[in-house]
């Protein structure tokens, strides 16, 4: 191997200041977040007071936002700092938002709350205390303000960060009133306004992250540059378990640019040069050999036989029952049975894995894409071998996440590892698409045998579900089971619950999970284990409506008279469709309805099948109920989005398994949804009050019943085994 050619660690301004020079684009679109204990930021105006955590007001009106979770395109940045800014009666036009960093939560007693974006949680989860921080803050301008004019707060108002006194005709503004707002006692409580009087949150404004990304000022990941900065490039074993068994580092040692070549962990080498396309080319070029272990038998065959296996197993743990599943199969008039099945899904988010790192044995700062600052802080001080409060981590815009940015930061402690090899220097890791592809977490998966009974009058009495397939909680939060129940695995089959609750009432009713883990790490993928339960369910549904005779939207309303948010989002995608109408020649419909993070949501779909087999999807109209709208135009956009996902994956989406590893390591063999395929969409938000509910996630789950059922009324033909473009679609 070579030695070490880098030079001495720059400060940390240092850093800042040569990034810029090298990097103008940082002053215009990107800061290292505040960190008011070292008082640092790169192209932000000079410090400002801080009214509190979550409002800085610097002395030109301009208020800024702090946001704990992350922005990975849709829209959370945005929807947060309204919620901030309607509880402030700041000035829309003069709000700007930076991110805390986890190390400066975690010495301030987590006062940012969770970092934790996924799960459609960033408003449900967070809103009541995002607005309480932009009403305390208010509440101390108020108070500063009026203590200047010796009158009574109560006697002042507040509109656009103007604070006004109407009985004197006196005024001033937030920025002049800052600094003695700061050196106030907080309120112990403070009142939220009414959803109703809203004039910020609610509204359709314009993301504040566009113009950025128009222009290209948006800083990600791999744009990040620091002076001194080296690159490198990973390969783990590409099977599970697997481990280096060896590498020739001197094949490689004396190729340009190249510093050093290492191990990382038990299962990874790297190679770190000046520039990350010589890493590439040289680890390309290294000869290593792997120890494969048992799993490289494995294949996606074998993981099917052992799926299988689990439909018919005894035992299994149960998120559903009510009544008598078995006696009424028994004297049922007509027993209709099925098996759908999910494979497992990628990610596939456009920005790989990719973190940069500087570690010395006093401290380890990280910069990263994450949708977990404090999780990506935790995995940074275990690699570092220090404690928490002697690392950071720099949050910044994601390139996708998904879920995959989440739970697992493997790429953030292969780079803290390769940093502490070479200490003082910057060390920017970026995955190749492969490297991606090959070593994601993956969506489970799942096999789902339905058996239903109806009586003589078609009525459905009875359901038995047996999911059989992989825990996500088991592989990497088992922390997180009930008992050994994973209870991810029963999003919107659950009995009741603000989270997934199943829309039907079904007398006899067993669901259940016989838990077949395989070698293959699964992941929160987005929309998680919603997206195959809505189709088990919707499909199967739907094969019971024909069976019993009647149409499959009235089948359904039968069974939802104790689910009123769940028949309303249902009726509405089935009048916007027309479904008591006739669709145009040669086009069918399909719908269905679903539960899932917080939200009611259903969709309906019109598409048409050539003659050839040929699927053209037309048309799919979505309804959704979360609650409350923050802001319309981003949950229409949210809606839009969720299609392109729920059908990429229902269309194409397949990640198979042979010799232990994952087969598909680019988009020429894991293709996503274009632009020509795309359907028009149509969204009917109907927030109907009372509750926080998610968008980010929800309406994935119905884009592939709705269009599966469609396929059937076209074509005759049950699609029961996703991606669809497995099925010939011709007509029989």
């Amino acid at each position: 191997m070579t030695g070490d050619t880098h030079s001495a660690r720059p400060t940390r301004r240092a850093w800042i200041t040569g990034a810029a020079a090298a990097a103008g684009c940082f002053s215009l679109g990107f800061h290292v977040p505040f960190a008011p204990a070292r008082g640092e930021t790169l192209g932000a105006a000079p410090a400002a007071p801080e009214v509190n955590a979550w409002v800085v007001v610097r002395p030109d009106e301009t208020v800024v936002i702090r946001i704990a979770r992350s922005e990975m395109g849709q829209g959370t940045l945005t929807g947060l700092a309204q919620l901030v800014a309607e509880e402030l009666g700041c000035d829309w036009s003069r709000v700007t938002t930076e991110y805390p960093t986890p190390g400066q939560n975690l010495a301030r007693k987590r006062v940012w709350g969770d970092f934790s974006t996924g799960g459609s949680r960033g408003m449900r989860d967070s809103h009541e205390y995002v607005r309480k921080g932009g009403a305390a803050a208010r509440t101390m301008l108020v108070a500063a303000a009026a203590k200047g004019w010796g009158v009574p707060p109560a006697a002042c108002q507040v509109e656009r960060g103007v604070i006004t006194h109407a009985a004197s005709g006196r005024s001033t503004t937030f920025g002049a009133v800052a600094a003695e707002a700061a050196k106030l006692e907080p309120p112990g409580d403070v009142v939220l306004k009414d959803p109703r009087d809203w004039t910020i949150a609610g509204k359709p404004l314009k993301r504040l992250d566009t113009l950025a990304k128009l222009d290209g000022s948006q800083i990600y990941g791999l744009d990040l540059t620091l002076p001194g900065m080296l690159n490198a490039a990973i390969r783990d074993c590409p099977v599970t378990g697997g481990t280096v068994k060896s590498f020739d580092a001197a094949a490689v040692s004396g190729l340009p640019g190249v510093k050093r070549v290492l191990q990382v962990g038990d299962s990874a080498v790297a190679v770190v040069a000046d520039t990350f396309w010589r890493a590439k080319t040289a680890l390309d070029a290294l000869p290593i050999t792997w120890d494969e272990g048992p799993n490289a038998a494995v294949s996606s065959a074998s993981i099917a036989a052992t799926l299988r296996e689990g439909l018919d197993a005894p035992d299994a743990f149960v998120g559903n029952k009510a009544g008598d599943v078995e006696g009424a199969l028994k004297g049922a008039a007509k027993v209709v049975e099925a098996v759908y099945g999910v494979p497992f899904q990628n990610h596939a988010t456009m920005e790989p894995m990719n973190a940069t790192a500087v570690w010395t044995p006093e401290r380890c700062e990280v910069w990263t894409p994450t949708q977990n600052g404090e999780a990506a802080l935790a995995a940074t001080a275990d690699a570092a071998g220090l404690p928490a409060t002697r690392c950071e981590v720099y949050k910044i815009h994601l390139g996708g996440g998904f879920g995959r940015r989440g739970a697992t930061h493997d790429w953030v402690r292969q780079v803290v590892l390769i940093a502490r090899e070479m200490p003082g220097t910057p060390i920017k890791l970026i995955w190749t698409r492969e490297e991606d592809m090959t070593h994601g977490r993956y969506h489970p998966v799942t096999q789902c045998r339905l058996r239903a009974a109806l009586d003589a009058d078609g009525n459905l009495t009875g359901l038995h579900m047996r999911i059989s397939g992989q825990s996500i909680l088991a592989s990497i939060a088992p922390q997180r089971m009930v008992n050994g129940r994973d209870p991810v695995t029963f999003q919107g089959l659950n009995p009741s619950g603000p989270e997934a609750a199943i829309g039907y009432t079904i007398p006899n009713l067993l669901i259940d999970h016989a838990m077949r883990n395989p070698h293959i790490i699964p992941g929160f993928w987005r929309g998680v284990n919603l997206n195959p339960n809505a189709i088990y369910l919707e499909c199967f549904l739907d094969e019971l409506a024909h069976a019993a005779g009647q149409d499959p939207l009235d089948f359904r309303l039968k069974l939802m008279g104790a689910h009123p948010k769940h028949r309303a989002v249902l009726e509405a995608v089935a009048d916007r469709i027309g479904w008591r109408t006739q669709p145009p020649e040669g086009v069918q419909r399909g719908l269905c309805q679903t539960m899932g993070f917080g939200s009611y949501v259903a969709g309906a779909a019109e598409v048409s099948v050539s003659e050839s087999g040929a699927l053209k999807i037309h048309r799919i109209v979505a309804a959704t109920d979360p609650g409350h709208a923050v802001n319309p135009q981003q949950i229409d956009a949210q809606i839009a989005g969720s299609f392109v996902y729920g059908l990429s994956a229902a269309l194409y989406g397949a990640c198979t398994v042979k010799d232990g590893r994952i087969e598909q390591t680019n988009f020429d063999t894991y293709p996503v949804m274009r632009m020509d395929a795309m359907p028009a969409v149509e969204a009917i938000i109907m927030p109907s009050g009372g509750f926080w509910g998610g968008v980010g996630e929800p309406t994935i789950a119905v884009a592939a019943p709705a269009v599966l059922n469609a396929v059937f009324a076209a074509t005759g033909k049950r699609v029961r085994q996703l991606p669809l473009r497995d099925t010939d679609l011709r007509r029989a």
